[in-house]
């Protein structure tokens, strides 16, 4: 008989300790407390907010899904201006005509403007499309913000002003851990944000 109650209660100890392992970093590579860098985060969103700027969301496949959701909740409940680049159209022509590698970074090109902000998801931390995008939020000014899982020094947690990563090493346990994270830097951005109208 599968003792299920074990095997939850296992995996969300294993859940928990991932959560408690989260590092974040500065463009400079220095550690900070975890509170330390949601406030960060949180401050500079409500400053895009006051200077109607842009956040954009980037990620592939459940990542994609969670930019989505939060580019939705930030929009509906942070009053900002958030866009990802999930139009089939526009993914089809890129990946078609150029490559599937600038399918973020050519539409990031054409529309971020210094000041904006881009939040780029990877679980491995390697993914080329979303690296590409990466190096073209330095190139234009765009306060970067990343989050990934797997190895240490993997690449996407080397480019941000604010690097979020949890020693995940499997899909499942990254993908939660990255939507809790994203849920209580909504969750701060809403307390800061006015009932009605756009501030």
């Amino acid at each position: 008989m599968i003792r299920m109650n074990a095997h939850w209660s296992q995996h969300l100890e294993a859940l928990l300790d991932t959560l408690r392992a989260l590092s974040v970093r500065d463009r400079a590579g220095a550690e900070l407390d975890p509170n330390e860098g949601f406030a960060r985060w949180c401050a500079r969103t409500l400053e895009l907010r006051e200077n109607r700027r842009a956040i954009y969301l980037i990620g592939n496949g459940a990542s994609a899904s969670m930019a989505s959701h939060f580019a939705a909740d930030l929009a509906k409940n942070g009053h900002l201006h958030t866009e990802v680049f999930s139009d089939l159209s526009l993914i089809t022509a890129i990946s078609n005509d150029i490559s599937f590698e600038q399918v973020f970074a050519e539409p990031l090109k054409r529309r971020a403007s210094e000041g904006d902000m881009l939040i780029a998801i990877s679980s491995s931390g390697r993914s080329p499309n979303v690296l590409a995008a990466a190096r073209v939020a330095r190139e234009r000014g765009l306060t970067l913000v990343t989050l990934s899982a797997m190895a240490q020094d993997n690449p996407l947690r080397q480019s941000g002003d604010l690097n979020f990563y949890v020693p995940a090493r499997a899909y499942g346990f990254a993908e939660s851990a990255h939507a809790v994270i994203l849920h209580n830097y909504m969750d701060m951005v809403q307390a800061q944000t006015p009932a009605e109208g756009v501030s």
